[in-house]
């Protein structure tokens, strides 16, 4: 792992991206950690980081959690019927995800 601040960062972007495919860089303001900069294989990696640290996402799990707990859940063979409605036709692609700033 490699600690940088943010001005040594600001000014070799390009290598610190790259010294992230090693592993995590810390990026430090004034001493303490403030980012980290990870490399990111694929678009489901991607994804997968960013629900991770999503309080949207992370607050719809937790209600569907107590929705479950509270017996008001679906079977399994029920979930995926659904799914496979809901799926785009063979051929046809979903829209594209949004680019959030």
């Amino acid at each position: 792992m490699k600690i940088a601040s943010v001005a040594d960062v600001k000014a070799r972007l390009s290598a610190f991206i790259k010294d992230s495919e090693r592993g995590p860089v810390v990026v430090t303001r004034n001493g303490k950690a403030v980012a980290v900069l990870l490399s990111v294989a694929d678009d489901e990696e991607l994804e997968r980081l960013i629900l991770a640290h999503s309080p949207k996402f992370k607050a719809i799990v937790a209600a569907a959690r107590k929705r479950i707990q509270a017996g008001k859940g679906i079977r399994h063979d029920q979930f995926w019927r659904e799914v496979g409605r809901n799926a785009a036709p063979k051929g046809k692609r979903l829209p594209a995800r949004a680019k959030s700033a």
